[in-house]
């Protein structure tokens, strides 16, 4: 079928009712014109694309289910090909699926147009005349029976039993590929859930062991205590999910959790006293180096020769991997070579940082796992979603803080752990999953004065009143500075200057009593820093020629450290107040301030992020790594000359060093500052958030609470309006699936 240009005009009166001239000389034409002509639907797809409404894969995607239709013998019906074109914008977006009821009773608010990154409207002949109707006015014109009836129509859809592209399941729209993920995960966990636990009887001996092993990893105290009620009903549950916030003990949880489980398996005859097999995973390289870190400590103070049975430290694993490489990812596949047929060899997986694994890779999971596995999440439930399609965490989190245990439950954990629950956390008909899901309510990070804290808080809970805005602005806290916060709109240029400055000294003077005088742990902590810290350290090292490797890896993990002591985060990625526009910015005032030799290019100094995985240096995307000028390769006069290398820190949970020439090092960017959705999973002493002069699609509540809590001890606010902050707090995007209604019935 050949396609015909319209004129911009002629576009404009077959598409929208609105467009008229000053004196009414353009008549009113029906909009649902658009769908009785496939080639107008195109021209409207080109339009879309040209402002940035739509993605050419988008576009390419609508365009092919309208072949694959004609190939059939039908005629293409324009509102599928819109729908299947809304839908790929959608999956760009995070979404699972797209939710026909809510497109079309909110279209601006579903489909988040523009992006931060769209040509504005409005300042062309073509925008000025409304040429190009936007997506809003168009779906405007149609019900939710135009849709179903269309869809029901097309051999391009089906409710799944058929192989086609879409999938139309009750009113969500999905592509085929990622239904499948979401009933893939929910028949998994469906599966576990149904399983009778050999600890339902809380008389049993395996019941009685367990109770024993968490009295002695706990105490017995007052009131409830939600570490172990969590520890409890993971190990009653194959499948559970342990959810709280930054600083709520999830590590120390899931470590006396994975002791008391080996505990019981050490008493049980089912096992023949066999202990598990246990795997723990996270899904980025910097995830699992932290956890880590806090796991090796956490199991030294594991009270293990007090516990039922016999469990020694070897028993509980230290050793954090990636989910890639634990399911054995493969070059130029979505495939893993552990699946269905090729099951992983273990008993029990813990993931952590589940809130950054999507319905792709948490399928995968599922589809590895034995059909025996026992399954931990560990995540933050208020956390930004996964960068790629779902929000698994999220969904399976929605009545988290309310429980809805049942009485059965409630009297399970009674005679575990001798705690009665609140009357608030009780509901007679909770679901299944409810009983599997454990929140933990109390932040051992942040104490009653933190600002970190209460800031958070409040983002989370759309508490961001005058009075949290005022203390962030006349420093009120002592770890929380809002540096340009007494001026609304400063202007661009200072406030750059500005943020500047700041990374390079951490700006401790701004801070109350100098940032002086804080303890952490009864320990004094030392003042915030910058950049101008791990660089100094850099460029006044003694180490010489002569310096054996030992020393020079030595000084790569004190380097390593201190960049860890400062971030600059950004919400956006392009533009003068995103990671590219910051990163430039701050090289060029580290030069000026001769920290670094050069600003562009390779350099002693530079700190790169890795933004894919590479399996054969055995980096993973995420990682951070600094580069060093070394003395290991030799001239042609055989004398010891300087060349560069980059220094990560090892993937194995070590302490070791990997020296990595740059030019084997193909996908990454400087990381003097980078965007929120990379800082999940880690955790830095001063973080500062940088927020842009205007209100993006993509800065939400959860992108502000999850740059707040990536601070550790100092968190400094940069913004280039001041009312984005609150505003940005305020929008609060939900991902569009099927998975908690398919589990829950919500």
């Amino acid at each position: 079928m050949s396609r015909t240009r319209h004129s911009d005009q002629q576009f404009a009166l077959d598409l929208d009712t609105e467009t008229q001239g000053p004196t009414g000389s353009v008549p009113a034409i029906d909009t649902r014109q658009l769908f009785t002509c496939a080639d107008t639907m195109d021209e409207l797809l080109d339009h879309w694309q040209q402002r940035d409404w739509l993605r050419p894969l988008d576009v390419g995607f609508a365009r092919l289910i309208r072949t694959l239709s004609e190939e059939q013998g039908e005629s293409s019906s324009p509102l599928v090909v819109l729908l299947a074109a809304l839908v790929s914008h959608q999956v760009g977006r995070g979404h699972v699926c797209v939710d026909l009821t809510n497109l079309l009773q909110d279209a601006d608010a579903t489909l988040a147009l523009p992006p931060d990154d769209a040509k504005p409207v409005g300042t062309d002949e073509e925008a000025a005349t409304g040429a190009t109707p936007a997506p809003g006015n168009v779906l405007a014109r149609i019900s939710l029976n135009d849709c179903l009836e269309a869809l029901a129509g097309s051999s391009a859809v089906s409710e799944g039993s058929l192989t086609t592209p879409l999938v139309l399941n009750d009113t969500r729209l999905y592509l085929r590929r990622l239904w499948h993920y979401e009933r893939q995960i929910a028949d998994g966990i469906r599966a576990r859930l149904a399983l009778t636990s050999p600890l339902a009887d809380p008389s049993s001996e395996m019941a009685a062991t367990l109770a024993e092993a968490l009295e002695t990893l706990f105490g017995r105290h007052p009131g409830v205590d939600y570490q172990k009620l969590a520890c409890a009903l993971a190990a009653r549950n194959r499948f559970a999910v342990i959810t709280g916030g930054p600083g709520t003990g999830k590590t120390t949880t899931v470590v006396n959790l994975l002791a008391a489980l080996q505990s019981v398996a050490s008493q049980s005859a089912q096992r023949d006293g066999r202990k598990y097999r246990i795997r723990l995973a996270a899904p980025t390289g910097k995830a699992a180096a932290r956890l880590n870190e806090s796991i090796g400590g956490a199991t030294n103070r594991l009270p293990l020769d007090r516990l039922p049975g016999q469990v020694s430290l070897d028993d509980i694993p230290t050793r954090v991997t990636t989910l890639h490489r634990l399911l054995g990812s493969r070059p130029d596949t979505r495939r893993f070579r552990h699946n269905r047929d090729n099951p992983l060899l273990v008993d029990i997986l813990v993931i952590d940082e589940a809130s950054m694994v999507d319905v792709d890779l948490m399928a995968s999971v599922f589809e590895a796992l034995p059909a025996s596995a026992q399954l931990i999440l560990l995540g933050d439930k208020d956390q930004l979603a996964s960068v790629d399609a779902g929000a698994v965490l999220g969904e399976l989190c929605q009545r988290a803080t309310a429980a809805h245990y049942t009485p059965d439950t409630a009297g399970w954990l009674n005679a575990v752990i001798g705690a009665t629950l609140p009357d608030a956390l009780l509901d007679s008909e909770g679901q299944r999953l409810d009983q599997a899901v454990a929140m933990l309510r109390t932040s051992y990070r942040f104490g009653e004065g933190s600002g970190i804290g209460k800031l958070a808080e409040a983002v989370n809970t759309n508490a961001l009143d005058a009075p949290m805005l005022a203390a962030c602005r006349n420093g009120s806290f002592d770890d929380v500075i809002w540096l340009n916060g007494d001026t609304p709109t400063p202007a661009t240029d200072e406030t750059l200057a500005r943020i500047a400055d700041h990374a390079i000294s951490g700006s401790p003077v701004a801070f109350r009593n100098g940032g002086e005088g804080r303890q952490v742990n009864a320990q004094p902590l030392p003042p915030p820093v910058g950049y101008g810290h791990y660089l100094s350290l850099l460029n006044t090292h003694a180490l010489t020629e002569e310096s054996g490797r030992e020393a020079w890896d030595e000084l790569a993990r004190q380097t390593l450290k201190a960049f860890s002591d400062f971030q600059v985060l950004c919400a956006l990625r392009k533009g003068p107040w995103g990671v590219d526009g910051i990163n430039n910015l701050v090289a060029r005032q580290l030069l000026a301030h001769k920290l670094i030799p050069k600003a562009e290019g390779w350099y002693p100094g530079r700190p790169v992020l890795v933004t894919g995985n590479d399996y054969n240096l055995g980096l993973m995307n995420g990682d951070i790594g600094i580069t060093l000028s070394v003395p290991w390769d030799r001239d042609d006069n055989g004398q010891p000359k300087h060349t560069l290398r980059v220094a990560f820190p090892a993937a194995d949970g070590s302490d070791d060093i990997r020296w990595i020439s740059p030019s084997r090092l193909q996908q990454l960017e400087t990381v003097y500052a980078m965007t929120v959705h990379k800082s999940q999973g880690s955790e830095f002493n001063h973080t500062c958030l940088v927020l842009p002069d205007r209100i993006s699609p993509v800065m939400t509540r959860e992108l502000i609470y999850t740059g707040i809590t990536r601070a550790r001890n100092w968190f400094s606010l940069i913004t280039g309006d001041a009312g984005v902050f609150q505003d940005s707090a305020k929008q609060q995007v939900v991902r569009a699936s099927g998975l908690a209604r398919g589990l829950i019935g919500r």
